[in-house]
């Protein structure tokens, strides 16, 4: 809005242009989706793209409307044949196999908000962690990625002691028993955000028991999410690390 306002102040935009785009506020209705392009009003970052049970083409044409007005976009649990599809009519699009996602950003030499860890259990969540990730990054937020530290091998988990301790939001992201979040718990004063995953065998129940785990942990602090919800996780750790470094308050920018 404000730099529409300022394109037509400065003669850039004629006054029936700014109208025209005015009209597409709060949202823009398609035979097959409603658009909330007041998305980015009210939380700072554009409508996010859930594509699972979406066609190749209905990706891609929200896409294009997405990209036309924002300066990033996120699109989530993508496959290989939304990108294409969505490629075709926007090549600067990128696909992060791993993450699942496609994402556009035409600005990515701007600063990142330093306070976040990002840690998994296992070597199989990392397709969690990256999401949450690649979600944090494109939101403004620099990650601390921490892997491979679950409880099978406690001792892992020393050398990163400190970055967790001095982080403004931890997220932890495991699978199986999920006991690497408890763990995190006791360890910081910091919220922590748990992520349970589907990895495990039978009994985990794709993933519910990590999620039970999770929910009736015995460390103070520790909010969880749904399964696999790594994007879940990375927007609530962005509205606390924002609010934190807004306020002047981060650890990482004391030192």
């Amino acid at each position: 809005m404000r730099k529409l306002l300022t394109a037509v102040a400065n003669g850039e935009q004629d006054v029936e242009a700014a109208l025209q785009s005015l009209q597409l506020f709060p949202f823009e209705a398609t035979d097959f989706a409603t658009l909330d392009h007041h998305r980015s009003l009210r939380w700072g970052f554009p409508e996010v793209v859930y594509c699972a049970g979406k066609t190749p083409e209905q990706v891609a044409q929200i896409l294009v409307r997405l990209v036309e007005r924002n300066p990033r976009v996120l699109a989530t649990r993508a496959n290989a044949a939304h990108f294409a599809a969505a490629q075709a009519l926007v090549p600067e699009l990128h696909y992060a196999e791993s993450a699942r996602c496609i994402w556009y950003d035409s600005e990515p030499q701007r600063t990142r908000h330093p306070g976040i860890v990002v840690a998994a259990a296992g070597t199989s969540d990392l397709p969690v962690l990256d999401e949450a990730a690649l979600t944090l990054d494109l939101m403004g937020h620099q990650t601390h990625r921490i892997v491979d530290i679950g409880v099978a091998g406690l001792h892992r988990i020393f050398p990163h002691i400190a970055a967790i301790q001095q982080a403004n939001v931890v997220i932890v992201i495991a699978g199986m028993e999920g006991a690497l979040a408890s763990v995190v718990g006791g360890l910081t004063s910091a919220p922590v955000i748990a992520v349970p995953t589907s990895v495990g065998y039978g009994a985990s129940f794709g993933g519910l028991a990590a999620l039970l785990a999770m929910l009736n942990s015995c460390a103070s602090g520790v909010a969880v999410v749904n399964i696999d919800n790594g994007y879940g996780a990375a927007c609530m750790a962005a509205a606390i690390n924002q609010r934190i470094v807004m306020a002047g308050e981060s650890a990482y920018n004391k030192q």
